[in-house]
């Protein structure tokens, strides 16, 4: 920057500046997602290691083949107790012990149940790997679930209902996976369960699923961190190998299945001040071929504040404070869905100009500017998104559940470069066809629903809060 000793006509000196050219971002380089090694323990328990310097905290996932839809008919959510309890204590610590335990260790664990299984998480030093595996081997192999854990933890699951069914977007959730999915589907019910199913579970019920589904054949563990001078295999052998247990008799996941015809359904609540949207339908997931242009795709339609959906409803309308498109990987198909909130007043409109929104995009298709501004993000941000060991762990646990490659990451990345605008707006436009929307709406009813009728959208149904 260089400045003028004076002004012209007024003997003031007057700042004049000479700007550097603005630096502009390069090509979109695919970063490269690391690769494991797999070996297989005695006890049939497959191995998936990645060796990361300088990740002094080590994350390990325990993946294990026990399915939500093998819970029993009445007991949705007994998944969720089992896996909650496995850390409760063992049969040779109590939970306060087995706790002290872990915070030796400096360890974290967590375990959560989910469509595909149910998951064991740790974090520990490099340091206290050894110490925190024979904690959680112990937890597999002989917990204790004693009856004052089962029954406090099923009371704090009956807690968090309550607030799941006052949150907008929680409720929204439910609505659209009933009114999507077929009655007798498990995915079309909470996941955690209900309070109705919740309130039945007692030990002998979370005894029995864990002693027919937790099995180490056909487990997985996953381990990410810097294991310089960890000798893995036989550390894990005398951990996690020393579970025992008959194989287990797997079923096939079955086909998910969807009613996704255009029509609304509103959750009542009186005197809401905003309506949660929630749109959705199935189609397809990761291990489809078009899954990375329908990534790009997506991010266009509702993935940041520059895209579609936003310009329109956020920037020129002031509906909202977001709207987002999402895909989320179900059971063996995903959720294609767009979300976001807006006032009460202008549910109506929103909801049209959404359906506009998707059919500009279907008759103009994408700009050769919207893709590449979408490859540079998803591409660009990738070495910050996996920086950690935890989540390089957990996507690894997630293509294992998936059934997906060990290099499908580092693939995805390079499908994600290489995806055309045309490939891009083809993938989204089929994705998000407006015709085959299913539309969950929570708010007041009173005020929304004759407006939502006269879209001529489909059936609109009210039900209670």
């Amino acid at each position: 920057m260089t400045a003028v000793d004076t002004a012209a006509g007024d003997g003031l000196p007057e700042p004049a500046m000479t700007f550097h050219p603005m630096p502009q971002p390069g090509p979109a380089a695919p970063w490269a997602f690391p690769v494991p090694e797999r070996s297989v323990l005695g006890n049939g328990m497959t191995v998936v290691r990645c060796h990361r310097p300088g990740q002094k905290l080590v994350a390990v996932e325990v993946v294990l083949a026990a399915p939500l839809h093998a819970e029993p008919e009445g007991l949705d959510g007994v998944a969720t107790i089992m896996a909650r309890a496995l850390t409760e204590g063992t049969g040779a610590r109590g939970a306060e012990e087995f706790a002290a335990a872990l915070e030796r260790c400096g360890a974290t664990i967590d375990a959560q149940a989910d469509h595909p299984g149910v998951r064991v998480s740790l974090e520990v030093p490099a340091s206290r790997l050894e110490q925190a595996l024979e904690l959680v081997a112990e937890a597999l192999r002989d917990p204790a679930f004693a009856e004052p854990e089962i029954e406090r933890t099923v009371a704090n699951r009956l807690d968090e209902i309550e607030h799941e069914l006052a949150n907008p977007a929680r409720r929204a959730a439910m609505a659209l996976y009933a009114e999507l999915f077929p009655a007798e589907d498990r995915i079309s019910r909470p996941r955690q369960g209900s309070a109705e199913t919740v309130r039945r579970i007692d030990r002998a019920a979370v005894v029995d699923f864990y002693s027919t589904h937790l099995r180490p054949a056909g487990a997985t563990v996953v381990v990410v961190g810097d294991l310089t001078g960890i000798d893995l295999e036989p550390l894990l052998e005398g951990t996690l190998g020393r579970w025992k247990g008959e194989p287990g008799r797997p079923g096939a996941l079955p086909a998910v299945t969807a009613s996704d015809t255009t029509r609304v359904v509103i959750v009542h609540r009186p005197g809401s001040v905003q309506t949660q949207l929630l749109l959705g339908r199935i189609g397809p997931d990761r291990s489809d071929p078009v899954w990375p242009a329908q990534v790009v795709g997506t991010y266009c339609l509702g993935g940041t504040l520059t895209s579609r959906l936003d310009a329109v409803l956020r920037e020129e309308k002031g509906y909202t404070y977001g709207v987002r498109a999402f895909a989320q990987p179900l059971r063996t198909t995903a959720l294609l869905g767009i979300s976001g909130s807006v006032a009460t007043e202008v549910t109506a409109p929103a909801l049209e100009d959404t359906f506009t929104v998707l059919r500009t995009l279907a008759a103009e298709g994408l700009t050769d500017e919207e893709r590449d501004a979408a490859v540079q993000n998803l591409v660009g941000v990738a070495p910050l998104k996996f920086e950690t060991a935890a989540v390089v762990a957990d996507t690894f646990a997630d293509q294992i559940e998936q059934g997906l490659p060990d290099d499908y990451q580092a693939e995805l990345y390079l499908r994600i470069a290489e995806a055309s605008t045309r490939e891009a707006s083809d993938a989204v436009v089929a994705a998000f066809v407006p015709e085959r929307l299913v539309v969950a709406l929570v708010g007041d009813a009173d005020q929304i629903a004759e407006p939502v009728r006269a879209l001529g959208i489909g059936e609109v149904r009210v039900i209670g809060g």
